[in-house]
Parts: C-alpha cells; structure tokens; sequence
C-alpha cells in the first residue's frame, strides 16, 4: 500500500525529494511502509528484536544516490572482462549482464563488513535468522505464509534448475520452456542431456501498437499431455519481456500441469523489482494445485546487487516432493550456504532493504521512461517494449529491416555498444535487443547517443 501512495504523486518522473511538500510527503509514505511492514512481521511478538530494527531504520533514513558512477576496474566483473571473448573487442559501453551499476547498499556491505572483522573464517552452521528473515520477506512483500519446512538453500538459481533436471528427471524426459526467454532455462536441460521443446509466446498488439505477450495455453497443453514432457520452467516475472503475469494466467498453467503431472520450477528473481504499479503474485500462491506441483526459485541477488555473493533459496510446499529433493540436496551437500550469504540476506530483507528498494525501483521507471522518450523522440525505428518488471528492457528493432548479423554490427561496432542479442532468447527473439538500464542516467543517455549516431549514419 506504501508503494502505491508513491504512485498516487502524478508528476512521478519530475518527482524531487528536496520540495518540502514532497519530503513530507515521502517521510508519511516510508512511515506508513514501516508499520506495515512491521504489522506483517508480527513485530510485537518480538519487541527487542524490532525496537532495534526500528532506530537503525530512522538512523539510515535517506536517499540513496543511484546516479553516482562506480569504477569497476580490477573487480573482475563479468560484464567488463567478457566483452572481447563475447563480443570481439573490449571498446564497449556494456548493458547486458544482469546485474547493476547500482553500488551495493550499504547496510549490506556494513553487515559482511562487521563479519570481516572477526578474521577466523572456519565452519558455521545455517542461521536460523536467514529463514526468518526470508519468510517474513515474502509475506510482507507478496503476501505468501511459507513455512520454514518449505525452504532450503541452493547454490544459484541456474544451478538449482540443473540440480531439478538432474534429481527429478529421468534421461528421456524432457523439459518445456515458452521462448523468447532467459537463455539458461534452454542450455541447462540440453547440457544435462535432456531435450528440450518449446511453446512460445504469442505476439499482439495494442491499439497504440505496443507489443505485449501472452501465453499459448492450446500448444501449452498439447505439450503437457505428452508424458515424456516433464518440466516445465516458467519465467515469473518474465526475462526478458518484464512480464507480471496474472493470477488467472498462473492459474491455468498451474491446472494444464497438475493435471498432466508435469513439473513447475517457477524463476522468481525478479519478483521485488515490480514497475509502475504492478504487483508479482507467486506461482505457488495462485491454487492449491500450483502448490503441490511446483519449485519457487527466488534470490536477493538481482534487486540489491549481490549476484556474486550467491544466496538463492527454494521453496516446496509438496510434502514428497520436497523429501526427495531436499533429500537429494542434502545427500551431496548442495543445501549448506556459505558463511556470508545468510548475512547479506538478513540484512538485504530488512526494513532498510526495503527502503532502499523502493527507491532503487523509482529509479529504474525513470530509467525506463527515458529510454520510451528517447526512442519516441529520436529513434523511431526502436520500439521498447515497458517492463513491468526488472531492469531489463525488450528492445524490437524490427522496424530497421536488418539481419541478424547486421543489427549486431549496428549495435557492437559502430554504436559500440553491448548487449544481448535476441536470438540468445530463442528465434522468437530475432530483431530484438535485451538493454539492461541498471545504471546510472549518465551512461543510458550516453548509450542512447551512441546508438543514435550509429542509426543516423547507417
């Protein structure tokens, strides 16, 4: 409800926090986001706990600075050191790997800095705080009561969809995604030696002419009725389109599966990163059939920045289900985090994390409008297709009339840009671009730039 008093402020885009009138207004809104949240977590239950909670969250009660320009160099980030092996060449402004320019918040880094000072590293157990912090997580952001039976540790969200295909399918059994989609939910089955076969999205149009997706539940079911297809991966909220599906939506997918006994792993990383309103519903949460035939996959990792300190959790309510995948976990030790993962998830989940979220969400829409604005403007030929969800945006370029190879050599060398091609999503995607604008306004507007003059002497 915080959120959605933000949104009442119509000017949203030249909203300023050093007005008077909109500082009182934000101070009301993170207040009333605070009680709720600590509603939600029953903090009553534990006063101590939340009293400090509570002085911590007014101490740091601040706006985060996201147009700030962080040096990567020497970090060995993927997105910097992989251009030349992807790319061909080291020169580019690179706006494809998931993660941001965003510094890490510093509440976060506070945390694992507090750890670093006890410098004895050895064996420790599980926080039983980290299962807290998650489930309260997930109830005061999505209204989901998990319990902590539920949930376990994984070593990444890829990684946990090899650990299924691995645990749960047989050799011959074969894994459904609905393309264009995140390209791992494709290469993981395939390199595990499953087949993979695919429903894909269909295309439609508005009346202003905006793209939009929507799920093909005839070839859906179609696919489910065969028994050899076993799993299905769905993408929720979608990458790369940003799509929030409905509930009525899941719900179908959730009866076509149940029914047919397939598998649901439903990808929620981007489920905190919700845009312009909208709001994630969990796949599991839709139906009791949704529950017993699916894995939720969910990670702080991609909203706060911290994809390299792994700490991704799944969620089984199905009683068998969960004993013979937690169990095959547990076996090969798969389900033990690392020392700092529970710590930077604690605090990632907090009240500060979820202020600073917010903020971080406000930013990203501004990131978003700008690309719109600029392609409306300037570059007509590019349509950007709004997420409703994530940083991630759906570039068409179709309207250009290239080739495959020709719009990646508009876009890598004379635009000198990087980001993911299309096609890496699956044919669906031929004649788009993925852009990721996790970053500061600086160095969109300089990548729209870029692209601008590359297109106009093209």
């Amino acid at each position: 409800m915080g959120e959605s008093l933000l949104f009442a402020c119509k000017d949203r885009e030249n909203y300023q926090l050093s007005s008077p009138n909109c500082k009182l207004f934000s101070f009301w809104c993170r207040f009333f986001n605070l009680f709720m949240y600590f509603c939600s977590r029953k903090a009553f239950q534990r006063p101590t706990f939340y009293i400090s909670h509570f002085t911590f969250y007014i101490q740091s009660f601040m706006n985060y600075d996201f147009d700030r320009l962080i040096d990567r160099s020497g970090t060995g980030d993927v997105k910097h050191c992989k251009l030349q092996e992807f790319y061909g060449r080291s020169d580019l402004l690179p706006l494809w790997v998931a993660d941001t320019e965003f510094e890490t918040p510093p509440f976060i880094t506070e945390a694992l800095r507090r750890r670093l000072e006890h410098s004895l590293f050895g064996y420790t157990v599980t926080p039983e705080a980290l299962w807290t912090a998650v489930g309260d997580w997930l109830l005061a952001r999505h209204g989901w009561q998990v319990e902590r039976s539920w949930l376990t540790f994984i070593p990444g969200i890829v990684k946990g969809i090899g650990l299924v295909v691995n645990c749960l399918l047989d050799p011959d059994e074969r894994v459904i995604i609905q393309p264009p989609v995140y390209h791992p939910f494709r290469l993981v089955p395939q390199h595990n030696g499953r087949l993979v076969v695919t429903n894909p999205l269909i295309e439609e149009r508005d009346a202003d002419g905006a793209l939009h997706y929507r799920m093909d539940f005839n070839g859906l079911e179609t696919l489910a009725r065969d028994p050899q297809n076993r799993l299905l991966i769905l993408s929720n909220p979608h990458n790369p389109a940003g799509i929030v599906w409905e509930p009525e939506t899941l719900r179908r997918v959730a009866a076509i599966c149940a029914a047919n006994d397939v598998l649901v792993i439903s990808d929620e990383i981007h489920c905190d990163m919700t845009l312009f309103g909208h709001r994630h519903t969990p796949f599991a949460t839709v139906s009791p059939e949704a529950a017993q035939c699916s894995i939720t996959f969910g990670a702080p990792s991609k909203t706060f920045n911290i994809a390299g300190i792994v700490s991704s959790y799944a969620i089984v309510p199905n009683d068998s289900l969960r004993r013979r995948f937690y169990g095959w976990l547990d076996a090969n030790e798969f389900a033990d985090p690392h020392l700092f993962a529970p710590i930077a998830t604690i605090a990632a989940f907090s009240p500060e994390g979820e202020e600073w979220r917010q903020q971080m969400v406000r930013y990203v829409e501004g990131n978003v409008q700008f690309v719109e604005d600029f392609c409306r403007e300037q570059l007509p030929q590019i349509r950007p297709v709004r997420p409703e969800a994530s940083y991630l945006v759906w570039l068409d370029c179709r309207a250009l009339g290239l080739e495959h190879d020709a719009l990646t050599d508009l876009f890598v060398n004379r635009a000198r840009l990087a980001l993911n091609d299309g096609e890496m999503f699956g044919s669906e995607g031929r004649g788009f671009m993925r852009l990721n604008v996790g970053c500061p306004r600086s160095l969109l507007q300089q990548a729209m730039e870029q692209l601008r003059a590359a297109i106009c002497v093209k």
